[in-house]
């Protein structure tokens, strides 16, 4: 046991509110694992959601689990937060994997943990290893050979008969224990396969389940917050999003059940942070945003859609203190725009930007991609030329609000309809990237772009099959070197996986997990 990861856990936990510690005698030890670090992690809903959710048993004792920097470079064996055990001592490992680049560290976790990372070495001696989360949903067959068990969809409506059916058959032989969970809705068991594709699993009334913060820190992005989920799925069905499909259909929650929250969450914290793929799509969005106001709470909204755009929905956001503002037109011109379905012209967002002008925000956020299909260089100078229009708004009405590009490539994500289409190449990407850099002003804009090197990573994992999992399993260190390396060793053809356009006679490696 590393003494230094035990103090360190200790410490985290002392600055902690709502921190759920058990005995565990007579319960069932599940480690919630989160493959990223615990700053990353303790800003995810989800974690909170299905912590809370957990420990709402009385038969379960859930503990969180996260990875970071300095424990992959020093190879330490993870330690759960609340008791600071090793991951062997649990029954069940459960993986959160919100992002496809995080597969990397789900391997390291395994590895490090001394836990046979692949499911068919493991024997009754060991814990039963699942994992659930959008990507996985999309197409889990990258991580399928190292799972006993992926969850396709939401947890809510699949916990109960999974628990109930882990809470009796965790004495059993391992065989028929998989083979009975491969039966349960939403399930997929790799090694014994129940025949039927699983159905992704959702929860049709929202209200039932409480999605809100759980534990409170000041140790993470949005630590001053307390978060309510306020929806879930997006009707705009933007062609590249993996919101509409894996979190289909369109769900909000009551008002009355959204304050509700939000009155209890008041007792931790000064302000509430809706969250949600469009909050701003809630039919009652000014009567919920009012009421919140009424109880004295400040407020920020993690996505507004750039149309329509409220002016009593940012007059509110505005008085209940929130500080940044972000939109998403997207692409810098027009005929791209109506490429990828957005639904607005460059007159909405000026007029988006006009708005937020007079508000005093101290930020506006422009999301765009670069690298779309059909995208040129032309369009690339269309997010500067926008950009720069947008700029001069805010300078004219001398509001002191900054403007942040977050430029992101395009990566073709597993069951949406732009799922076939390649992702430019890095030398595309590259050049986009610097005309950006070299044609905004050189000071009052600030770009951050993600990397395309990573991307690429993500787009190969995303468009994954069984090949992408033998480069997983052979990555020594978490870095773009080591993938490369693993790359190479496994003759892993990644230009097929990321950059090749698939024709419509083409199988999909996920095409059995579709139609759900």
């Amino acid at each position: 046991m590393g003494w230094d990861a035990v103090r360190k856990a200790r410490r985290r936990l002392s600055r902690e509110q709502g921190t759920v510690i058990k005995d565990w005698g007579g319960r069932l030890p599940i480690a919630l694992i989160y493959p990223n670090s615990y700053y990353v992690g303790m800003s995810c809903l989800g974690v909170h959601a299905i912590y809370h959710l957990l420990n709402s048993y009385r038969t379960v004792v859930c503990e969180r689990v996260f990875r970071e920097r300095e424990d992959q470079l020093s190879k330490l064996p993870p330690l759960s937060l609340e008791s600071q055990r090793p991951l062997a001592d649990f029954a069940v490992l459960a993986f959160s994997v919100n992002y496809e680049v995080d597969y990397l560290n789900v391997v390291q976790i395994l590895k490090a943990s001394g836990i046979p990372l692949l499911a068919a070495e493991r024997s009754e001696n060991h814990p039963l290893v699942m994992a659930g989360g959008p990507c996985v949903t999309a197409n889990p067959l990258p991580l399928a050979p190292f799972f006993d068990v992926l969850c396709l969809g939401e947890a809510e409506p699949i916990l109960p008969g999974l628990l109930s059916r882990l809470s009796e058959g965790m004495g059993e032989a391992r065989v028929r224990l998989l083979t009975a969970l491969a039966s349960l809705p939403g399930s997929y068991v790799p090694q014994f396969p129940s025949g039927e594709p699983p159905l992704r699993q959702w929860l049709e009334n929202l209200d039932e389940f409480p999605t809100v913060s759980s534990v409170f820190t000041r140790d993470t992005e949005l630590g001053d917050l307390f978060l309510v989920e306020v929806g879930r799925g997006c009707g705009w069905g933007c062609p590249f999003c993996l919101v509409s499909s894996t979190f289909s259909p369109v769900r909000f929650r009551s008002v009355d059940s959204l304050v509700a929250q939000a009155e209890q969450g008041l007792r931790y914290r000064k302000r509430v942070g809706l969250v949600g793929p469009a909050v701003t799509d809630h039919p009652q969005i000014e009567e919920l945003l009012a009421s919140l106001r009424r109880m004295g709470a400040g407020l920020s909204v993690s996505s507004m859609r750039l149309k329509p755009l409220s002016r009593v929905v940012l007059a509110t956001l505005a008085e209940g203190g929130a500080q940044t503002i972000s939109l998403a037109p997207e692409a810098g011109s027009q005929r791209l725009r109506q490429r990828v379905k957005k639904g607005i012209s460059e007159d909405d967002v000026l007029e988006a930007v006009t708005k937020v002008s007079g508000l005093g925000m101290k930020q506006l956020k422009l999301y765009f991609m670069v690298g779309l299909p059909g995208e040129t260089d032309e369009d690339v100078a269309e997010i500067v030329r926008l950009a720069t229009r947008c700029k001069g708004i805010l300078d004219r009405a001398q509001s002191g609000t900054r403007l942040v590009l977050n430029v992101a490539p395009f990566v073709p994500k597993a069951g949406t309809p732009f799922q076939r289409l390649p992702m430019a190449s890095l030398t595309i990407l590259d050049r986009r990237l610097s005309l950006l850099k070299k044609g905004l002003p050189p000071r009052g804009i600030r770009l951050k772009a993600e990397s395309p090197a990573w991307s690429e990573v993500q787009a190969v994992l995303a468009r994954g099959d069984a090949e992408v999992a033998r480069v997983l399993a052979d990555i020594e260190e978490v870095s773009l070197a080591g993938w490369r390396r693993a790359v190479a060793e496994c003759h892993l053809d990644t230009d097929f996986y990321a950059h090749q356009r698939w024709d419509s006679g083409q199988d999909l490696p996920w095409a059995v997990f579709q139609g759900r």
